[in-house]
């Protein structure tokens, strides 16, 4: 059985393969057969330059900076503790790893960001036309490791084209309420209204790894829908942890320190402040958020306030909370193997992140 401390070299070793699995539906260069792979024969022209440098150039870019790859793995970890047949439909987990690019890429010119792990943002070294069409193309991208998978039979074709549909529709919803909010368009949020928009924009990719994985498993309906909300609180779970990290680790993790704070962004942490700190530090702490300030010293001042009111600890604690309720409801459906101690200590290892 792995330890806590064997996940990050599980997700090393798998990184390899699974971008070797990316360049099958991405290549890094095209030429005319992969041009016909992605698009069929063309009747005029193979665009394989353009392809290269305004689609595959600007993705690998992003790739090549890291990244933990955490969604394809838990895919795989779905397909062992189901006993599937992970050669059958390893091809799909190229499904939430690029949608998840393509949603970095979109949410970097959202939020104006300038940097993103470790280097500028595309749209600050392509533009953000190409940008904007990369991160649009990818939506669309790994849907070819359906269309062209020869192994799935039609009906779990269907099923799988279905639940895509379905979380991309949620996670747009998920992306809008979050936008709504960091805007200052809506004041007051509750935790729960925090919770759910966590579980549409950042719980909708691991869902969707995790459902399309049983289902190509052959999992029940029931069976389905218990992996889907385990991924779900992981994915929400990560996001909880991404926002503490974005406050207290500058050191070690690769976003921008404060930049939450910067946008405004209404974190279960602020949350939980403004409903517990005293009058005037929650009004100072939303004045701050509304300035969308750059300044250190106000950047500091608002994490401080945080710390204040023990949020990030809260934060933290309500992180472990959601994991371990939906680990209940999976744990009994799934018979005992390494595979799915694996998947215990993947998903605490994520939600206990330090980077």
């Amino acid at each position: 059985m792995p330890a806590d401390s064997d996940i990050e070299r599980i997700l090393e070793e798998k990184r390899a393969g699974i971008d070797r699995t990316i360049a099958k539906y991405l290549p890094r260069e095209y030429g005319a057969k992969e041009f016909e792979f992605a698009c069929g024969k063309p009747r005029y022209a193979h665009l394989t330059r353009e392809a290269t440098e305004a689609i595959s150039k600007p993705m690998w870019d992003l790739l090549d900076r890291g990244g933990k790859r955490w969604r394809p793995v838990l895919f795989m970890l779905i397909i062992e503790a189901l006993g599937g047949d992970p050669k059958k439909v390893e091809d799909l987990i190229v499904i939430p790893e690029l949608v998840h690019n393509a949603t970095l890429i979109h949410d970097d010119i959202e939020d104006n960001s300038e940097t993103r792990r470790g280097k500028p943002c595309l749209h600050k070294i392509y533009g953000v036309d190409i940008a904007i069409n990369v991160g649009d193309g990818l939506y669309y991208v790994p849907m070819l490791s359906v269309l062209r998978n020869t192994r799935l039979d039609d009906n779990t074709r269907i099923r799988i084209l279905e639940t895509y549909m379905q979380e991309m529709i949620n996670i747009t919803f998920g992306q809008g309420a979050d936008i709504y909010w960091h805007k200052g368009m809506r004041k007051e949020v509750g935790e729960e209204e925090y919770l759910q928009m966590c579980a549409f924009k950042t719980g909708t990719l691991a869902r969707m790894s995790a459902k399309i994985a049983a289902i190509a498993s052959g999992g029940n309906a029931k069976t389905i829908e218990a992996c889907g909300r385990f991924a779900e609180a992981i994915g929400v779970a990560f996001q909880i942890q991404d926002d503490v990290l974005t406050v207290s680790n500058a050191g070690r993790f690769k976003k921008e320190f404060g930049e939450d704070i910067t946008e405004g962004k209404r974190s279960l942490m602020v949350i939980h402040c403004f409903n517990n700190a005293p009058k005037k530090d929650a009004g100072r702490l939303r004045g701050i958020l509304d300035a969308h300030t750059r300044d250190p010293k106000r950047i500091a001042e608002a994490i401080s306030l945080l710390e204040k009111t023990g949020s990030v600890d809260y934060a933290k604690k309500r992180s472990r909370e959601i994991v371990g309720g939906a680990w209940g409801e999976l744990e009994p459906l799934l018979k005992g193997s390494p595979a799915k101690e694996k998947l215990r200590l993947f998903a605490e290892f994520l939600s206990n992140r330090e980077m």
